[in-house]
């Protein structure tokens, strides 16, 4: 590799690390706006708050990279532009396709490893991400008695303690309405009392001390009980309130938590169901005919006697009739039903392959509007990346929804975002190239420049044309 080359990568490298971290960062934040609220007053420990944002690092990783390699090649190639190391290289006997070559050569080592993290990495993190998501979802909140305050929060129960010791777990003034039991409710009454959780979490634990209980039988007021006691203890169930991890084995995968090789297998098995129906359709509509034709139904050798009168032909009609379309009815919804799985599967496919391909498409497009905007600083880079990320991602999104719905192609729907931003690359790239980019557009991305933070006197003035041997 020459000097040029690893002078241009070196320019790249910052860029592509600090554009990448702050989009992840992006993501982080709306992750933790969503899902505060179930994050946040549950008692988890900082070690479970951890694992999850760490396997949710995964796809906002994949989503990151695209738009590093985009901020990276205009704050490179606008550096080079801005310092007219461009029109040095040029007078050397450079070219710009040759100055792209090490950055789109790095391109595809990213391509590659982000394709390899996006089918066997980041499968495994979305599945133990939604498991641990569900296992959060499902724990109770921290069990906490607020002092002068009725908590419910045991299914059953009614706790009320005067004064509470949130570090010790000591009650003073302890009342409690217990209506586990159907036709009787107990009221139990303490001076003082300890509260905690059994070992394994399962139970909540009540040891009382100097009180009553009070007996109600709610079918017959006459029967009436009043026990006193100098310690009590009351075992409640508590499971929720405890965190537990299920097994990652016994939940199903989705589409978007399975590998190229088993979204392949299911594809082939339901492409195998549309053909039986398929077959199983035709077969029944050939017996049809040859029944309106010869009066014989499948597996009869001889004809059916033929209708006596105009009313049994039209109900021998009508019933055979209802028989098909009920089995056809049948036959065509299995077909639609498999049909919209594999294209299901077939934008998933090629979604692995067409977010890493977007590395490739972002150097078509940078490192010619780099040199246009002659800017190497990160408000103009992330101005510019932020316009064509969200035209990518709007014709991703776009193309996929529509995918989905078998209203175009599933490969046609993940690549379209690909061909209209390398179409527009291309040119950018050929008319840099050849230095015949015309003036009205230059002075578009001129006047963006000053929008967003540029000076008048640049915005207003062209580029110096860049020189050729």
């Amino acid at each position: 590799m020459s000097i040029i080359s690893r002078y241009i990568l070196r320019a790249h490298i910052g860029p592509f690390i600090f554009g990448a971290s702050i989009v992840m960062l992006l993501f982080l934040l709306q992750f933790l706006m969503k899902f505060i609220d179930q994050l946040v007053g549950k008692g988890l420990g900082i070690m479970v708050i951890i694992e999850l944002i760490v396997l949710n690092l995964a796809w906002m990783l994949v989503l990151a990279v695209p738009m590093g390699v985009l901020v990276s090649t205009l704050m490179g190639f606008g550096n080079l532009s801005s310092s007219n190391e461009i029109t040095i290289i040029k007078s050397s006997g450079g070219s710009l396709i040759r100055m792209m070559r090490p950055v789109l050569f790095a391109a595809l080592v990213v391509f590659g490893s982000l394709f390899w993290f996006n089918d066997y990495v980041l499968p495994d993190a979305n599945h133990r991400a939604k498991i641990l998501l569900g296992d959060i979802q499902r724990k109770k909140p921290t069990f906490a008695i607020e002092e002068g305050q009725f908590s419910s929060q045991i299914e059953g129960y009614s706790i009320l303690s005067r004064h509470t010791d949130s570090t010790t777990g000591a009650l003073k003034g302890v009342t409690i309405y217990d209506y586990t039991k159907v036709n009787r409710m107990n009221v139990v009454s303490a001076d003082s009392g300890i509260v905690a959780f059994s070992s394994d979490f399962s139970r909540l634990i009540f040891t009382l001390y100097n009180g009553e209980i009070h007996q109600i039988n709610q079918q017959n007021y006459g029967d009436y009980r009043k026990v006193r006691f100098t310690r009590h203890q009351i075992a409640m169930n508590a499971s929720g309130f405890s965190f537990s991890q299920s097994d990652e084995n016994v939940f199903s995968r989705g589409d978007r938590e399975m590998r190229i090789t088993d979204m392949q297998q299911i594809v082939r098995e339901s492409r195998t169901s549309v053909a039986r129906a398929d077959s199983s359709l035709q077969t029944k509509l050939k017996e049809h005919l040859e029944y309106l034709h010869l009066g014989v139904t499948p597996g009869d050798n001889v004809r059916q006697q033929a209708p006596t009168t105009p009313e049994e032909l039209s109900q021998r009609l009508g019933n055979r009739v209802a028989l098909l379309r009920a089995t056809a009815e049948s036959d065509v919804f299995q077909r639609e039903d498999q049909k919209s799985t594999i294209n299901k599967y077939l934008v998933e496919i090629h979604k692995k392959y067409a977010i890493p391909a977007a590395c490739l498409v972002f150097i078509f497009v940078g490192c010619p509007l780099g040199i246009i905007t002659r800017r190497g600083n990160f408000g103009i880079s992330a101005a510019i990346s932020l316009g064509f990320y969200i035209l990518y991602w709007v014709c991703l999104i776009g193309g996929e929804k529509l995918a989905d719905r078998g209203l175009i192609a599933p490969w046609l729907g993940m690549w379209l975002a690909n061909i209209i931003i390398g179409a527009i690359g291309m040119v950018l790239t050929i008319r840099v190239s050849n230095e015949s980019f015309s003036f009205g557009i230059v002075r578009l991305f001129k006047a963006i420049i000053h929008v967003f933070g540029g000076n008048r006197r640049d915005a207003q003035s062209t580029p110096p044309k860049l020189t050729t041997p």
